[in-house]
């Protein structure tokens, strides 16, 4: 069975077309990443998750070192300046500790680490050279200390939204201001006040506009066009339309990216996640406390059951979702703990993410291997190797990794106990032991040599 062609539904077409990269031996990608001033939440998780589908998928096609993946760091912003102020600690101080819990978030997901990261504020001079060309073009003028881009001299601005020009005034939340030409004109760069951080540049001392940072990253790392552009829905208008705007109209391009993809909104529990409602959740949260079904959910739980809608649609995030992902996964775990890893990946999963990405149905057909793997052993190889390619790691679900450190302390104290009384031959203590470790759902085996092992019952 033959991989099939890979297809991708085009934001910008709003059609489904088969993926053809500029250059095969340098597949690039880019997706929006997170403006660190406070921890990701759930919300977030899923174009990170998403995308790192893509990113194994592509390298399982092109091969891995034929692959670029750039997720890029908000490291300057105006939320980050207020937060840092709230809290009386330097902006670098904040962004460093956000991002330092970001990285290990997304790790606990099981995404695979981009091929570069990189950070708005070590991309100033790029931002500068593209203002400038902006500028030099007629597209972007100066103003009073700020630069802004002239969005009547693009004619085609808003072809990826395919809004009016009520709704993209609208969507924009559009600032009267005295300096701009036109109401829809965007900031490229902004002055400073002492109190927040800043850069020379041509126009004085400031900083960049938000779009103009994802223009100059995308273009440091993959040049002035590259294949894939991702991200939230939510970015599609203004972010991206603007990143388009800025982009072409510096390199004087038809486009910026070939393709645009854009994952589905979150709610949870049915509905629109917000603290007032109080279901505003973190990945963190749900990785390290009982905020949510009274429990810490393990990594690859998180994303089995973001994989399990897809990506385009939207989806509703609930307790029960997470309990029958935790489940589905425990059979899986149970069916590979004695099996070796074989390659490659199941073809049916990798023909359903052919297909637009359409993790459902390789869910769909994971759920097929796992019933597989129950009759026959080599099966059992392929899911694992295919549960690796999703980036599900399924070895988080050993129940013992899932007990806490203290409980396997006081579990190996009372085996230790239960031995000494069998070697003072105290059947009643043993038995007792045995008992009460039963009722926490440990199960003891003692072996002929005279150890004792133990494991967790389901």
């Amino acid at each position: 069975m033959s991989t099939p062609a890979l297809k991708i539904y085009n934001t910008l077409t709003r059609t489904k077309e088969e993926f053809r990269p500029i250059d095969p031996a340098h597949v690039r990608m880019y997706v929006c990443g997170p403006t660190v001033y406070d921890y990701a939440h759930i919300g977030n998780a899923r174009p990170l998750i998403v995308f790192d589908v893509l990113f194994r998928l592509l390298r399982h096609l092109y091969g891995d070192e034929h692959v670029a993946y750039v997720r890029n760091i908000t490291d300057v912003d105006d939320k980050i300046n207020a937060r840092a102020f709230e809290r009386g600690i330097s902006i670098r101080e904040l962004t460093d500790e956000t991002n330092k819990v970001f990285q290990q978030d997304v790790k606990a997901l099981g995404c695979l680490e981009p091929t570069v990261q990189p950070r708005a504020t070590e991309h100033i001079a790029q931002m500068v050279a593209i203002i400038e060309r902006l500028i030099s073009s007629g597209h972007a003028y100066a103003a009073d200390g700020h630069v802004l881009f002239d969005v009547p001299s693009m004619p085609n601005y808003g072809r990826l939204s395919r809004r009016s020009l009520d709704e993209m005034m609208a969507g924009a939340r559009v600032d009267v201001a005295p300096y701009k030409r036109g109401d829809m004109d965007f900031v490229l760069w902004k002055p400073s006040k002492e109190n927040e951080p800043g850069w020379d540049s041509p126009w004085g001392r400031g900083r960049p506009g938000w779009h103009i940072e994802c223009s100059a990253m995308s273009w440091a790392h993959l040049g002035e066009t590259f294949d894939i552009h991702g991200g939230g829905i939510d970015l599609v208008f203004p972010h991206h339309e603007n990143e388009i705007a800025q982009s072409c109209c510096a390199f004087g391009r038809d486009v910026m990216a070939n393709y645009w993809m854009h994952n589905g909104f979150l709610q949870v529990e049915g509905e629109k996640m917000s603290k007032s409602l109080g279901n505003f959740v973190t990945i963190h949260e749900l990785l390290h406390t009982e905020k949510f079904g009274g429990r810490k959910w393990p990594g690859v739980v998180l994303r089995y059951a973001m994989l399990t809608t897809h990506y385009r649609q939207p989806i509703d995030w609930t307790v029960e979702r997470l309990k029958v992902s935790l489940k589905h996964l425990s059979d899986m775990y149970d069916r590979t703990r004695n099996a070796e890893m074989s390659a490659p990946p199941n073809e049916r999963v990798i023909r359903a993410l052919c297909d637009d990405l359409n993790t459902h149905e390789a869910i769909v057909a994971l759920g097929k291997l796992v019933g597989d793997a129950s009759r026959e052993a080599k099966q059992s190889g392929e899911l694992l190797a295919t549960c690796s390619f999703l980036g599900l790691d399924l070895e988080e679900l050993d129940p013992k990794k899932m007990i806490a450190r203290e409980t396997q302390i006081h579990i190996k104290r009372r085996i230790d106990d239960r031995l000494a009384a069998r070697a003072s031959k105290n059947w009643a203590e043993s038995d007792r032991i045995r008992d009460e470790l039963a009722a926490m759902g440990v199960i003891l085996k003692d072996h002929k040599d005279g150890a004792t092992t133990w494991e967790v019952k389901r």
